[in-house]
């Protein structure tokens, strides 16, 4: 019986097959057929069956080896394994550029002085687009959007309005000159709708096209925003708010923090993924906006409704965060119609040289109507714009190797901050609108300021802002909250975190030199400064830094006409009065083996007036 028969299972080639098909046939039939002749009709059949045997073979490891993300090839196996780790691919690489925009407003006398008149402050609304404005066949035109809106009437720390004399008549200005700066992305923003009729559980839409992006914004008839999320499990998104006396008349006393974030439960969501390099898919929820989506409070009765047998709730898995599954997972479009803008764009060809965005792609407003006309006009023609340094970082998207470690490293981490690192990564990366993150420093809470039963796993956060002359100060409750509001998605469940304000001890820099001969003096002691006002530039420095003596000496050594360093200071600057910390330090307590040590509470040195706080002298030898 063919039961009996010895069947080998591990061919995997046709020369396998082959020699396993003739070995088999001389074995179990020896007198029926026993020409193995090439040319033979028998040979041709068992040539045919091991030509089957090896293209199933081939096929089949091909379809096991593409379920495994580290040895899949095909690109759209890439993309959903990608996504099943919880990784987005890019597909096109995205150019990026500072933008300036200008205009003048005519002078105003308030008192005795001449000041700006901000009444004639342009305003342009958030999501525009500004582009270059060479098109021929080597130089196409590309477009770049500005997602955040420029508001020349107000200056802060966070958003700074560079105010310089435009035009002066009698030693008097006539006009002024304001100055901003954003961030652009090589981007175009193109428009489609998608209607609906009646609600369909986790519907779905593609958008197909060239070097996309991701979706801008999404909008139904009725004009309700449709927000993006990671997954659609996630029914909470950030929103921000202006930080006025209307929405928070504490908070609103602090100006480092022009829009407060805030956290939003929202039903109408939707998630985006890439089927392939052209195919963005976007998919809805699942429910009706009639169906309860409240927030229930966990207790012994209700955990577990739903369940079909109650003896499985000891073997469920409840999640902290959403222990409620509503199976909805926000509701699904019905009876409407969704108007969907998405970017498009990127590439090598959007790496544009400098100066060479010009274009504003938007009407600008004043916020102020009750204007003479006439000079509205004049200011409206004076908005201009440029970019001052060439855009870079278009590209192709991912390749097959970068979706393989990005999706691996995603997986890890989950987007969660596991390590100090990754927190204080998270803190510099939060949106400037919400408070600007100068310095952060963190470390796990001393063991001698732990509370009684507290756990070990509390780090202490120390942060630092600047004010509106790039000094660094003390952040505000409000800038602290936006952070607390931003960091809670991010944070892991044993994490306690404590967000407190580093210390700012402000020095100067005294030095005496030695000229070499036929070097004018007055120049050698300029470049000695110049250099030490680069080294002490406060971007250059972090939380908890030493500074190394040796290096200043070294830096000094270097400069033309320096013969040799006879001596170098640092001294504490500190006093309100003066401008200065309240905090003084000891200097000299703090140094040994020619280095300048922080103290144990995180701190930082900063020379706040490098023009006069760095001070050399020219001694003989």
């Amino acid at each position: 019986m063919a039961s009996n028969k010895n069947i080998k299972y591990l061919n995997r080639t046709f020369d396998d097959f082959r020699a396993s098909l003739i070995e088999y046939t001389k074995t179990y039939f020896p007198t029926t057929y026993n020409d193995f002749s090439p040319a033979s009709p028998g040979m041709m059949f068992m040539e045919m069956a091991a030509y089957v045997g090896d293209v199933l073979s081939f096929y089949l490891d091909n379809q096991v080896q593409e379920n495994y993300l580290q040895f899949a090839r095909q690109s759209n196996n890439l993309f959903e394994l990608a996504y099943m780790f919880g990784y987005k691919p890019n597909v096109v690489g995205v150019a990026t550029t500072n933008i300036d925009f200008y205009q003048k407003v005519p002078s105003i006398l308030s008192g005795s002085q001449y000041v700006p008149d901000f009444n004639y402050a342009l305003f342009i609304p958030n999501n525009f687009t500004v582009s270059t404005t060479v098109s021929n066949q080597t130089s196409p035109i590309v477009s770049f959007l500005v997602a955040d809106a420029v508001d020349f009437s107000v200056s802060s720390s966070t958003d700074f309005t560079e105010i310089s004399v435009y035009e002066v008549s009698g030693n008097n200005p006539v006009y002024y000159l304001l100055k901003k700066s954003r961030k652009a992305v090589s981007s175009t923003v193109n428009s489609t709708t998608f209607s609906f009729g009646s609600p369909v559980k986790f519907s779905t839409v593609n958008i197909v096209s060239d070097n996309m992006i991701g979706v801008l914004d999404c909008v139904d008839s009725n004009g309700n925003i449709w927000y993006e999320v990671d997954h659609l499990g996630q029914e909470m998104v950030f929103n921000s708010i202006k930080n006025t006396n209307v929405n928070d008349p504490n908070l609103s006393l602090y100006s480092d923090a022009p829009y407060l974030l805030k956290l939003k439960k929202i039903q109408r969501r939707f998630t985006t993924r890439f089927k392939n390099s052209t195919t963005l898919q976007l998919q809805f929820g699942a429910g009706t906006a009639a169906d309860s989506d409240e927030e229930i409070v966990p207790n012994p009765d209700n955990i577990g409704i739903g369940l079909p047998f109650e003896q499985t709730k000891l073997t469920t898995a409840f999640s902290p965060s959403n222990f409620l599954f509503t199976k909805t997972y926000g509701i699904a479009p019905s009876n409407t119609t969704l108007t969907v803008r998405y970017l498009t764009g990127g590439g090598v060809g959007a790496n544009v040289a400098a100066n060479t965005i010009t274009k504003i792609n938007v009407n600008a407003r004043f916020l102020n109507q009750n204007l003479d006309a006439n000079t509205a006009n004049d200011i409206f023609g004076s908005l201009a714009a440029t970019n001052p340094i060439a855009a870079s970082g278009g590209g192709d998207g991912d390749t097959i190797e970068e979706i393989r470690q990005n999706s691996m490293m995603n997986f890890s981490t989950q987007l969660r901050n596991v390590t100090q690192d990754d927190y204080l990564v998270r803190a510099m990366s939060m949106p400037s609108i919400y408070g600007n993150i100068a310095k952060a420093f963190i470390e796990p809470t001393k063991i001698k300021n732990l509370s009684a039963g507290e756990s070990n796993s509390v780090l202490d956060l120390y942060i630092l802002t600047f004010d509106v002359n790039r000094n660094l100060i003390a952040p505000s409750p409000s800038l602290k909250q936006n952070l607390i509001t931003y960091l809670s998605q991010y944070r892991m469940l044993n994490d306690s975190i404590n967000i407190k304000n580093a210390y700012v001890i402000n020095i100067g820099v005294n030095f005496d030199i030695i000229v070499l001969p036929n070097y004018v003096s007055t120049d050698v002691i300029t470049r000695c400064i110049n250099g030490l006002q680069v080294y002490f530039d406060i971007s250059n420095w972090q939380i908890n830094q030493p500074i190394i003596l040796r290096d200043l000496y070294v830096l000094l050594d270097r400069v033309e006409g320096v013969q040799t360093v006879k001596n170098l200071e640092i001294v504490n600057k500190t006093g309100i009065e003066s401008g200065y910390s309240l905090y003084s330090y000891d200097i000299k307590g703090a140094t040994s083996n020619g280095v300048l040590y922080p103290s144990l509470d995180p701190m930082i040195f900063e020379v706040k007036y490098p023009n006069t706080d760095i001070q050399g002298r020219v001694v003989p030898l």
